[in-house]
């Protein structure tokens, strides 16, 4: 699946967001009333990154934000080479 962390498992999940009228009643008004609950989807930060496995081989890997940040993987170097001259 593609919005899977391979490394932390992270995937996305179900919430809401709660809209709510009227002044609290410590501000002088009669109280706040939920006028509508809707349903939303927060999903991980992923990203596609190149890594080196355990075996040496590099290979692309859908990893979270957070895990590149906290150095769970080691991302592969970038390729040097250059065009041959004709």
């Amino acid at each position: 699946m593609a919005r899977i962390c391979s490394i932390t498992g992270k995937k996305p999940f179900v919430g809401g967001t709660i809209s709510r009228s009227g002044k609290a009643k410590k501000e002088g008004g009669i109280g706040r009333h939920v006028t509508k609950v809707n349903k939303r989807l927060f999903a991980p930060n992923i990203q596609r990154v190149k890594v080196i496995d355990e075996n040496g081989t590099v290979k692309y890997v859908r990893v979270a934000a957070s895990a590149i940040k906290k150095g769970l993987i080691t991302k592969a170097p970038k390729r040097n080479w250059k065009p041959e001259q004709s």
